[in-house]
């Protein structure tokens, strides 16, 4: 069954611990402040959830045997187009300073110790979950400027146009009509009529018997 669109919209977390006391651990703290939740159990199980469930961040347990580790997953991760802009990060009990390098190293953005403290978790997925989505509305406005740059033309500075034809010159030399110049350069489209002054040398026949 298909998630009605406001959870859609919540911020996702997707923990990742072939450890089900920890899985249910961090789950028993996020699940009061609203957030949309899937877990997996190795790095193959959250390589094939990540692109359905779509999360905000993803905690990561650094140590799943057997199959990929941590490390492994978040290297895969941030090697695909579609996920790597997904924020990782990892969850140890390793306090050691290579164990934290390394998270660094295959793209992680952060860690967490265990034991977990409620409160230092939450700090850090709020402020990772916020930095993503602002990420995410930047990423979204700026496509939209682009799209609404590209379907706005103007014209600017001086246009050689003929005296005798009215034809105009472009920047490689080729003269055009100046309403096939105007359509590819400006916002704009073209009626024909014709003026008082060349309907009087065109048709002076028809212009007489409208003036009279």
């Amino acid at each position: 069954m298909d998630e009605p669109a406001d959870a859609r919209e919540r911020p996702g977390v997707l923990v990742v611990d072939d450890r089900p006391e920890n899985v249910a651990h961090l789950i028993k703290i996020l699940e009061p402040e609203g957030y949309r939740l899937a877990h997996a159990n190795s790095g193959e199980e959250a390589m094939a959830l990540v692109r359905s469930f779509r999360p905000h961040l993803i905690l990561m347990d650094v140590m799943m045997p057997p199959g990929m580790d941590g490390f492994s997953t978040c290297r895969m991760l941030k090697e695909d187009t579609e996920t790597r802009d997904i924020p990782v990060v990892f969850v140890t009990a390793k306090n050691e300073t290579d164990a934290i390098v390394e998270g660094f190293k295959c793209g992680g953005q952060d860690y967490i110790p265990k034991p977990f403290r409620r409160e230092e978790v939450l700090s850090r997925v709020r402020t990772h979950i916020r930095i993503q989505i602002l990420i995410s509305d930047q990423a979204r406005l700026i496509a939209e400027l682009q799209d609404a740059l590209a379907q706005v033309k103007t014209l600017r500075g001086l246009l050689p146009i003929c005296a005798s034809c009215k034809k105009i010159r472009d920047d490689k030399g080729y003269w055009h009509q100046i309403e096939t110049y105007l359509s590819c350069h400006a916002d704009v489209d073209f009626t024909h009529g014709i003026c008082t002054e060349c309907m009087k040398t065109l048709y002076p026949d028809l212009y007489g018997d409208s003036s009279s």
